[in-house]
């Protein structure tokens, strides 16, 4: 083994790897060695290795983070001492003994502490925080005891409703929920809401936030605080380069008429929030400043304002006072208005209600780098290993924590993500769970394929999350696709993250759909996701005709891929025949109806706890949300419902599909 990659073992980084189908991969020493470089642990010589050594020894020494499992004992190095003492996160207290076990090591019983939390643990001159955690996370199960649910997915910005929007928003939000759950789901997954840019109407992907610790003020509802909304119903496809400006004045109108009440419920949001969320909306102002200068992200504003704590940036809120409080405002109004929408997921009936969906990562000119810059990589970008479906690797140009500053920080930046995510809502889905158990990294400037996967502390990840979950009775999913670790799936599901099982991906090797009785039952069953066809879509070719619009599909001609879409057709109409959800012969590849219909049954008889039937799919809808690995090329989260959502769900046809699926729960015939 060379030096070069044994540092990047002891760094975390995995030299060997399995790719997609399961081969062997080795990451090219130079690439290890440019990852390495870019973490802060120089390769390029000996003398720079031995230095990385002694900076690595030194980080893992200072770290002050453990976590165990509720009824377990902590294993410690051997500190010279004969107890420990905890302060309990309830403000109790004990002592614990400490007893010898190995050689170096000691015993520590906290199987004796009783209440899962974060507790502070004092031994051999030092302070930790001690996790301790329930053995898995809050489930479907505990929520719904024994009940086999169903749920929809929404795109947030696509709702419309019965006021003249330019896009959906929490407001609109909530009327969805109370209308799908009065048809009887019991769960509707959303889209990220996190904090975006508002100041630049050209960053409204969901999945490239600016901070994932606030929300997307663009989704906040005047109308809680008697405001309006911008005149203009909008088309088909939403213009985001007038439609948030438009948005952000109407909100400036609604925070200009602000009533003393509302002065004084933001007053004590501001507190509540602290430091963290008056540094967030400082950087929105800041932002919005040095916007119109061409300046993207913080790198781009003068240099002293890159400290969040100097004096430069402490002047510009005091002297711009009255647009940092806008953002405060906004900010209050935002959470506020997603409260609302759970409060009426909940009192239409559904058992989880909003379940919100956690972004992998966060653009690195945001908020969070900004005012948290400790907490993330840096000179690197998240992305995937070479795969099928992307033969050069994909670089998704955001970031994320970085392992070290985890345990450093005592996994305050995540932690504060989790709750974010679920304070109101009763469920969260994770964006590429892998990133718990490893990331693919890609140092700035070189080809994706020239990246390296680096390892991240998995099993205190899924403590956390079991702490927050119950916290917030919120169930935990896992979007568990792409090149999937061996073992990693079970480890989830033994911890009640579930995963996701998606109909287009469960097929057999000779390309038959696997029934959907036998999907992982720890798993949640859906038709599709936002970055896969719809069922209609699917059945008519619309995913075939892109990808020969954009150069992309990898057959020799466009009929050779009808033709196989057309023994897929078949496959897929045999497989929802037995499942008794449809009869008689295959519809022909324009006639969609018939399938969209019988695919609701169909994913119904899942042997999951929850199935979800995305709204594009209860619709029966042709175009799909977002198509992976473009921007302009296909309108990305532009797309619009074609009515609201109460009103598609009167539709006879729309409502027999979701009676369908819920009859297909109940173990009903379709």
């Amino acid at each position: 083994m060379s030096a070069v990659t044994e540092l990047a073992r002891a760094v975390g980084l995995q030299p060997e790897w399995d790719d997609a189908q399961a081969r062997p991969q080795v990451t090219a020493e130079d690439d290890l060695a440019r990852v390495l470089a870019a973490l802060g642990y120089p390769a390029g010589s000996e003398a720079e290795i031995a230095a990385s050594h002694e900076k690595l020894a030194a980080e893992r020494a200072a770290r002050n983070f453990l976590s165990v499992d509720l009824g377990d004992d902590l294993l410690i190095n051997d500190v010279g001492m004969a107890k420990a003492e905890v302060m309990l996160e309830d403000g109790g207290g004990m002592i614990l003994p400490l007893t010898a076990y190995g050689s170096g090591q000691l015993r520590l019983p906290t199987s004796r502490i009783t209440t899962p939390g974060y507790h502070q643990l004092q031994v051999g001159g030092r302070d930790y925080t001690l996790a301790v955690a329930p053995r898995r996370c809050f489930s479907f199960a505990d929520a719904a005891p024994g009940r086999r649910l169903w749920g929809s997915a929404a795109q947030i910005a696509s709702l419309v409703d019965d006021r003249p929007s330019a896009f959906g928003d929490f407001g609109t939000l909530a009327g969805a929920a109370a209308a799908l759950g009065q048809a009887g789901a019991d769960a509707l997954a959303i889209s990220p809401a996190h904090a975006l840019f508002p100041a630049d109407p050209s960053r409204f992907s969901p999945y490239a936030p600016s901070s994932r610790l606030f929300l997307n003020i663009l989704y906040a509802d005047p109308r809680l605080v008697g405001g309006t909304l911008p005149g203009g119903a909008g088309g088909e496809l939403i213009d985001w380069a007038e439609a948030i400006p438009a948005r952000i004045a109407a909100l400036r109108a609604a925070y200009d008429a602000r009533s003393d009440a509302v002065r004084q419920q933001v007053a004590a949001f501001e507190a509540k929030g602290g430091q963290e969320l008056r540094l967030h909306a400082t950087f929105d102002a800041l932002h919005a400043h040095f916007f119109a200068t061409g300046a993207g992200g913080w790198q781009g504003w003068p240099p002293e304002f890159h400290d969040a704590q100097g004096t430069a940036v402490q002047r510009f809120a005091d002297e711009h006072a009255e647009e940092i409080g806008f953002y405060l405002f906004a900010q209050w109004l935002a959470e506020g208005s997603l409260a609302a929408a759970q409060g009426a997921a909940k009192q239409a009936g559904m058992a989880i209600g909003l379940i919100a969906d956690l972004a992998v990562g966060m653009d690195g000119g945001g908020s969070h780098a900004w005012s948290r810059p400790d907490d993330l990589l840096t000179g690197l970008s998240i992305g995937a290993p070479p795969d099928l479906l992307g033969p050069q690797g994909q670089d998704w140009g955001i970031t994320s924590f970085a392992p070290m500053a985890l345990q450093r920080t005592g996994f305050a930046g995540f932690i504060g993500t989790v709750r974010s995510a679920i304070t109101h809502a009763g469920g969260i889905r994770i964006d590429h769970i892998l990133g718990l158990n490893r990331l693919w990294l890609v140092p700035h400037g070189v080809p994706s394929k020239q990246g390296a996967y680096i390892t991240y502390p998995l099993d205190d990840y899924l403590r956390i999350l079991a702490i927050e979950s119950h916290r917030a009775r919120a169930v935990v999913i896992g979007e568990d696709l792409g090149t999937v670790p061996e073992g990693l799936r079970p480890r989830l599901a033994a911890r009640a993250v579930h995963g996701m099982n998606v109909l287009w991906f469960e097929r057999e090797d000779d390309g038959a759909f696997i029934p959907p009785a036998d999907y992982r039952a720890s798993s949640v069953a859906m038709t599709g996701t936002h970055d896969l066809a719809t069922v209609a879509g699917w059945w008519k070719g619309r995913d075939v005709d892109w990808a020969w619009r954009l150069g992309r599909s990898r057959a020799d001609s466009k009929d050779d891929d009808l033709h196989e879409r057309q023994r897929d057709r078949a496959q897929l109409w045999e497989a929802i025949r037995q499942t008794g959800s449809a009869h008689g012969p295959c519809p022909a590849d324009w006639d969609r109806d018939p399938v969209v219909d019988a695919a609701a049954a169909h994913i119904g008889t899942a042997s999951a706890e929850l199935v979800i039937l995305p709204l594009e799919d209860l619709v029966g809808l042709d175009e799909q949300p977002n198509l992976p690995g473009t921007i302009d090329e296909h309108p990305n989260w532009r797309r619009r419902l074609p009515a609201p959502v109460p009103d598609l769900l009167a539709s006879p046809q729309i409502a027999s599909r979701a009676r369908r699926i819920g009859a297909a729960r109940k173990g009903n015939p379709a």
